[in-house]
């Protein structure tokens, strides 16, 4: 009863401040927008636009690494409580993903869908980028208790690995965006292979009898 109590309390703590910390990209930005069109400063550098648009993908794929390793965290440390917090972070990488798309498709191409039928079509990291969009949104629709009861435990563990391709492709969709300064994708993909591979081993280690 008292484990109970103990978790209800850290997580009536830590539920809104992982909320807050998880705004805090947003926010930053938020604030360089406002500052650099108000106060004229050059915190998003000379091409606002692209640097907000690549600034929110960037987080969104911080998101989806971190909720990826909430698990290896939960079951190296111990710490099952780690798990509560999972959906949430999962959840606000989606959010960053629609930011950056909506980024993408209102201030780059005000909102000409012609236009963004044709980069999907002829731009590989454009579709790259939009079958992510559509992955990650299959799983953020399907996060809630209830979707777990309809969808069954074992269906719903199926289709949630879909996140570590969304990983890899998020990593491509990076890499294909930028033209230098690989630094940032060689420390992702280095975390996603990790990952993966901890996924890997973990779910070896339980086909094998003992």
């Amino acid at each position: 009863m008292a484990a109970k109590l103990s978790q209800k309390t850290s997580r009536r703590i830590f539920k809104p401040l992982v909320f807050l910390i998880a705004l805090l990209p947003l926010a930053w930005l938020g604030y360089a927008l406002y500052s650099d069109t108000v106060l004229g400063t050059r915190l998003l550098t000379n091409d606002p636009v692209q640097k907000l648009d690549r600034e929110l993908g960037d987080w969104a794929l911080i998101l989806i690494i971190i909720t990826l390793a909430v698990r290896p965290a939960r079951e190296l440390l111990g710490m099952n409580e780690f798990i509560a917090y999972r959906r949430m972070i999962g959840l606000f990488a989606f959010f960053y993903v629609l930011l950056h798309l909506s980024s993408y498709t209102i201030l780059n191409l005000q909102i000409n869908l012609d236009e963004f039928l044709v980069d999907v079509a002829k731009r590989p990291f454009i579709t790259i980028g939009v079958i992510n969009f559509v992955g990650l949104a299959a799983l953020a629709a399907t996060s809630t208790r209830g979707m777990i009861r309809r969808l069954g435990g074992r269906n719903w563990r199926r289709l949630h690995m879909l996140i570590y391709g969304i990983s890899v492709l998020g990593l491509i969709h990076f890499i294909m965006m930028i033209r230098a300064d690989f630094s940032r994708p060689f420390i992702y993909g280095g975390c996603i292979v990790v990952l993966l591979g901890y996924r890997l081993w973990t779910g070896r280690r339980k086909r094998i009898p003992a």
